[in-house]
């Protein structure tokens, strides 16, 4: 499923690398950007697994979706196998525990003896949430997914699976689609700057690293390092 653009929205357009379960940095972030009418911000997935509390990152999400500004949230990998563990349509879903999910059923309240009806014990809109997520958002120059993209194809021939999962392949290679992809899913020291043809937002906040958020209208870069409350931001270059 491709998210495609509002011709309504003229305003500021965000992008929010993976967040992993750690709201607190989530809500530093929203709070420095202040989404308003107009504006769109876009989420590159993974938003559960490995942090203190994934269902404090959807509750935010889900309060996020009441207020004036667009927002586009992609499936990650982790959605992905984490939808599967609990029998609806994703894939992987035997690695969910072992990559984070534990973490992910501890926020929610869940313990062992609870993982066989596990998806009746999660409240229903965080399962309308993870069921909705759309796996692209395209907006020119932009093409926005959680991993990146199949680099021989072009955009119709993609794969959800790639989308969700690659790496390498994709990273080390220049593409065919006619736009900037935008992705998270590998995490790196820094933003990743490949421009036309890549643009990597996930620098490794669960593991110590930071939450980056790009504001493309103007080039800005907000991050926040993990467990710190201050955001810090600096130009990009995007052109």
């Amino acid at each position: 499923m491709t998210a495609r653009r509002n011709p309504k929205l003229d305003g500021r357009l965000f992008a929010i690398g993976d967040i992993h379960g750690c709201p607190d940095e989530l809500r530093a972030i929203l709070k420095a950007i202040a989404p308003a009418a107009g504006d769109t911000v876009v989420f590159v997935g993974d938003y559960v697994d490995r942090g203190p509390s994934a269902r404090d990152v959807v509750e935010i999400a889900l309060e996020l979706e009441k207020g004036p500004a667009e927002c586009v949230f992609l499936k990650g990998n982790h959605e992905d196998m984490m939808m599967s563990f609990l029998g609806k349509p994703g894939n992987y879903g035997e690695s969910f525990l072992f990559n984070g999910g534990i973490a992910t059923l501890d926020s929610y309240g869940l313990r062992e003896g609870d993982l066989e009806n596990a998806a009746e014990r999660l409240p229903g809109r965080h399962m309308d949430f993870m069921s909705r997520l759309a796996v692209s958002y395209l907006r020119p120059p932009y093409l926005f997914v959680h991993a990146g993209i199949m680099p021989t194809r072009q955009l119709e021939e993609q794969q959800t699976e790639d989308m969700l999962w690659i790496r390498q392949e994709f990273i080390f290679n220049p593409h065919r689609i006619d736009a900037t992809v935008v992705f998270g899913h590998t995490p790196m020291r820094g933003v990743m700057i490949d421009l036309p043809y890549k643009l990597g937002i996930d620098t490794g906040l669960v593991y110590g690293g930071k939450l980056t958020c790009v504001e493309f209208n103007e080039g800005v870069l907000y991050q926040i390092q993990r467990g710190h409350k201050q955001v810090k931001t600096r130009s990009i270059p995007l052109a």
